[in-house]
Order: C-alpha cells, then structure tokens, then sequence
C-alpha cells in the first residue's frame, strides 16, 4: 500500500476500549510550505510566492477527522467532557443520532487537545498538518489549482448564490468523515468538512521566521491557535492547503460549528 504503513491505535480508558481512527505514516520531508506559486488569493502571513523549504520529521496521523461515536466513548471513560450540542446550535453534531459518522464540532482546543492525548497522541503542528495535506503536492490544492463539491465539503458560493444555502455542498451540514476521495497519503477531508485545529499558537511571520529555521513548535504561547483545512460553510479560497484560519482557544459566546480536529502520534 505505498507508504501508508496503516496503524490501528486501541486505547484502554477506564475500563472503555475506545478504538480510535487509523493512523497512516507520514514521512519525513522537506516540502514547500506556503503561498502555492501563481496563487492570487495567498495572503500575507501565507509567506512569499512559491513557498519556503520546511523539514518535517516522519510521525503519524489520523485518517479522518475525528467522528461523534469516537468523541462519545472518550466522553463515556471520563476523559473527555461534552462538546456544545444541538440543543445549544443546529450545527453542533453532537447530540444528533444520526450524525454518529460526522466529524465532531462545536469544541474548543482544549477539549481537542484533551482527547487526542487520551488517545494516545496530540494535536499536529501547523507545519506538520500542512505537510500531510499537501501530499507532496505544489498547487492550490492537492489534486490541482480548482475545487468544487466533487473533492471537498464546501460552501461552493457564488456572490449570485447567496441565498441559496449551499453551504455544506447544499446540505447546509457537515458530511460523514471519507465522502470525497482520499488525499494521495491516504487521508480523509484534509480540505472541507470541518475545519481543524492545531497545536500551533498564531504567529503572521511564522512559516518564514520559525518554520523555515527549524522551529516547527512555534510560539510558547500567544491568544489565538491556528485552525487548518477550511470546512463546510467556508469559502474556495479558505480550503487551500496554504491558508490559515485563527480562532481564540475557547469558544466563550461563540459556538465553533466549523471546527472539528485529527490526532498524531510520533512513532514509536
């Protein structure tokens, strides 16, 4: 199977065996991270044109997004607390029986973070994520320059169609995690769907500054974290493997409908 090297990853919580999403290597690689060359909608902190060389070590990661189901049982071995429901927000999955299969939102880093280290793992770096995503790719996307509904969970707007809810490829919802193809490394919605955090802090300069010099873990600390992938109610443009979304790590008033998250784990 290439290089997948496919890991399942059981985890034993108090008593709740809670077997977690496959887990495919990643290699180590120097790739170019940033502004795709010829991109016109790159912004400033996506780096110069053409992008800049970054190292990454071999580590590995999940094949999809976290699921409601995968979420639930950490929150069942009391590892995990609730997310916001659909009592609180339509968006929000949890709480919908039907969306067992869909990626979990409506959390905040925190919550994330505490589940992928019950897991066995960790939210990845944003350096590392952009890694995986782009697949070895050099373009806006890993599959070419465009993206439409056919490869991703979009909002696939026109100013023409605003009306017309055609977010979440016109569901208006998230989709089951795996409903568009597999990125070349073997990974699941990497683009769309839901939105995804990092273990990264922001950072305008950090791809150029940090990233490029070796730094991959970036600031110690800052106010907001680094959300990666786009999702179902966001735009072409957000999707590229370059952009970086931002969020404050707590949702306080706000309800994160867009944002689930992945785990890695470094190999042993």
């Amino acid at each position: 199977m290439r290089n997948r090297d496919l890991t399942l990853v059981i985890v034993i919580l108090l008593g709740v065996q809670m077997v977690h999403a496959d887990r495919i290597k990643v290699p180590a690689d120097s790739f170019r991270m940033g502004c795709s060359a010829g991109d016109p909608a790159c912004e400033a902190d996506e780096g110069p044109p053409g992008g800049v060389p970054v190292s990454v070590p071999t580590f590995l990661m999940d094949t999809h997004e976290v699921t409601v189901a995968e979420y639930r049982a950490c929150v069942s071995a009391g590892n995990c607390t609730e997310p916001l429901t659909n009592e609180r927000n339509q968006y929000c999955n949890y709480g919908h029986a039907e969306r067992d299969r869909h990626p979990v939102n409506c959390l905040d880093w925190d919550q994330a973070a505490a589940y992928c280290a019950a897991a066995g793992g960790r939210l990845p770096t944003e350096p590392e994520w952009e890694r995986a995503a782009r697949a070895g790719s050099l373009s806006r996307y890993p599959w070419g320059q465009e993206v439409s509904c056919a490869e991703a969970i979009l909002d696939e707007v026109s100013p023409a169609q605003a009306r017309q809810e055609p977010d979440g490829c016109y569901t208006d919802a998230t989709w089951p995690v795996g409903s568009r193809p597999a990125n070349a490394l073997g990974l699941y919605d990497m683009h769309g769907n839901a939105g995804e955090w990092t273990a990264s802090w922001y950072a305008p300069d950090a791809i150029v500054t940090m990233y490029a010099k070796g730094n991959l873990q970036g600031l110690p600390e800052g106010r907001q974290r680094v959300v990666r992938g786009g999702s179902w109610d966001e735009n072409r443009p957000n999707l590229r493997s370059s952009f970086r979304n931002v969020k404050p790590p707590g949702q306080g008033d706000a309800i994160y409908g867009s944002i689930g998250f992945r785990c890695v784990a470094d190999p042993s």
